[in-house]
């Protein structure tokens, strides 16, 4: 049998690697603190929540917002903390 030479990635392909492990952390902390804000019933979301006929539209809306801002959050931490130290 004859072995394959390993392909190493490129410098983009690690970046990018980088970029998206850090996005999906931000989305799941994202859910996270959404779900953590509805079991607790802060300001009254989950009244809110299941009182509403529409309340199905404001979880979506509502999870999505906060996976998009901490998802953001994230990559910019990484951006932030990749740059080269002197």
């Amino acid at each position: 049998m004859t072995k394959e030479p390993s392909v190493e990635p490129s410098a983009e392909q690690k970046l990018v690697r980088f970029m998206l492990s850090h996005m999906l952390a931000g989305l799941a902390a994202g859910l996270v603190f959404g779900g953590a804000l509805i079991a607790t019933n802060t300001a009254n979301l989950r009244t809110l929540l299941f009182a509403s006929p529409d309340g199905w539209l404001f979880a979506i809306l509502f999870f999505m917002g906060l996976s998009v801002t901490f998802g953001s959050l994230a990559m910019g931490v990484a951006i932030m903390l990749s740059g080269k130290r002197d």
